[in-house]
This record gives structure tokens, C-alpha cells and sequence, in this order.
């Protein structure tokens, strides 16, 4: 478990992390829990890998224009403990708790999670339930990239590849929301082995987001044309578990079966709704 040979460069500032995601084939290093292991399995072999760990702006959690941003070099462990998250957007304090371990929650970072986009990572659930829209910057200037936009494919995204994600921006809910973020875990590296999150919005329009059942994260958008606008009760919970997972191509591997997945994700969906209704 050595990776290939390669070059080592910290840079302080976005703009000279762009300039050097120019200059040959080179990846970005965030907190490097996705990064490092793949390059041990020789899976990812880059030539250069570029430290951005400690560009100042990258870090930090504000409240600005009716929104969160989170900057895209926030670690889980920062998201969990920042008192503005847990009362803004509880059910994203509620993954940041479920994410890994303590090591991995302080240098695991959301941006690198969402650029990484793990078909069994939780934050992609929740970016994707929050109607968050993604910043980013390359070398051709900044962009703005839809949430339900973002994510397309197994470790695919649209990020281009001299791009780079600077922040997260989540519309703060009106009063009266309610969500939650629930997950079946691996039990060794608490990845999603299916993961749903939730928000209920007080006029009664709903996200519904999967993790972990598909090649990547998404809306499920037959179960929330079933339950958006209505009372949530036993019979509209049972319709949008039945309308769920319309057209997925779920996944099947030595976790879990097609099958089973797919059962996972009606329970869990269950669940959630109970909970917000």
C-alpha cells in the first residue's frame, strides 16, 4: 500500500492552487481521507499533489443574505460544533455527528467530500436536500453550480478539472421546517450503506435526497411529487415509498444487495418522513 512517486506543494492562497492545477497532472489535497487511501491502492496516481489545507479563505461558517455559507475548507468537526449550524440547519449538524470518526470529522473536509462525491458520502445527501448551490473557481473565473446540477456520475462531477470549490451556499429555511438526515452505516467506516435526508419545508413542499442506493447522490423527485403539499400520514408515506426510486440504478455490491438496498431505502425513507411529519 505505497502510492507512485510524486511531487508535494503547499499553496496559501486559491489563486496559486488554481495556477497549479495547471501546470501537469495534479490533485488537490484537502483533509486527504478519500485522497491518500486511493493513491495507496494506486487507484488515484497523481504526479502533483497540491496542499490546500490552510488557504485562510477557505475556512469558516457565516450567515450572509439569508443563507449559510459554508467555505468548502470547513471540516466536519467545525460544521458539528458551530452553534449557527445547529440552529439554521439541525439535520446538517446531525450528519456532521455521523460522519466517520474523530480523526476523520477533524480533517475531513466538506468540500473535498462533495469534489470527491462518493457514491456512499453523506454531505452530497444534504447539499442536494437543502437546495444548496456550489461555488467554485478555475482558471477561467468563478461559477455557481446548482446542487441538483453538480453530481454526474460514479466520482464524477462538473467541476471542471483546473476548478476548484470554494464554498457552499444553503438557503435558510422560513420558520416552521422541519429535517433529518438518516443513514444504515457500514459499520466500519460509517459510510452510507443507504442514507435519506429530508426537509420539510412549512408550506409543505419536500426534498427527498438519497445517498448510498446509486451511483451518486440524488432527488428523488417521484416520491416528493407524491408527498409535497399533502398531510403526512400512513397512507401518503406508503404511495411516496412505493413512487421512490423510480428509474434508479441501484447498486449492488458485497454491502448490499440490489434487493436489499432497495428495501433499506423505503425503511429509512419511512422513518424520515415519520420523523418531519
Amino acid at each position: 500500500m505505497i502510492p507512485a512517486a510524486f511531487e508535494y506543494k503547499k499553496v496559501h492562497t486559491i489563486e496559486d492552487a488554481i495556477a497549479s492545477l495547471g501546470q501537469e497532472e495534479s490533485k488537490l489535497l484537502a483533509g486527504g481521507y478519500s485522497l491518500i487511501p486511493s493513491m495507496k491502492l494506486r487507484l488515484n496516481q497523481p504526479s502533483l499533489l497540491i496542499d490546500i489545507g490552510d488557504i485562510p479563505d477557505l475556512k469558516g461558517i457565516r450567515e450572509e443574505d439569508g443563507e449559510i455559507v459554508i467555505n468548502a475548507g470547513t471540516t466536519h468537526h467545525d460544521i458539528l460544533f458551530s452553534d449557527l449550524i445547529e440552529n439554521k440547519l439541525p439535520f446538517f449538524h446531525q450528519a456532521a455527528s455521523m460522519i466517520g470518526d474523530e480523526q476523520v470529522r477533524n480533517r475531513g473536509t466538506i468540500g473535498g467530500s462533495l469534489a470527491h462525491a462518493d457514491p456512499a458520502a453523506d454531505w452530497p445527501a444534504l447539499v442536494l436536500a437543502a437546495d444548496a448551490t456550489i461555488e467554485v473557481v478555475g482558471s477561467e473565473g468563478k461559477r455557481s453550480l446548482k446542487a441538483t446540477e453538480f453530481f454526474t456520475g460514479l466520482f464524477s462531477t462538473a467541476l471542471q478539472e483546473n476548478e476548484i470549490i470554494t464554498a457552499i451556499r444553503i438557503p435558510i429555511p422560513a420558520e416552521g421546517f422541519k429535517s433529518i438526515y438518516l443513514k444504515f452505516e457500514n459499520p466500519a467506516s460509517r459510510f452510507a450503506i443507504v442514507g435519506c435526508a429530508v426537509l420539510r419545508y412549512a408550506d409543505r413542499k419536500t426534498n427527498i435526497a438519497f445517498t448510498g442506493v446509486a451511483d451518486f447522490a440524488f432527488r428523488d423527485a417521484g416520491a416528493e411529487q407524491v408527498i409535497s403539499g399533502k398531510i403526512i400520514d400512513d397512507a401518503t408515506i406508503k404511495e411516496a415509498v412505493n413512487a421512490a426510486l423510480t428509474g434508479a440504478n441501484i447498486l449492488s455490491d458485497n454491502f448490499a444487495s440490489e434487493e436489499y438496498r432497495k428495501h433499506l431505502a423505503g425503511v429509512y425513507l419511512k422513518r424520515a418522513l415519520q420523523e418531519v411529519a
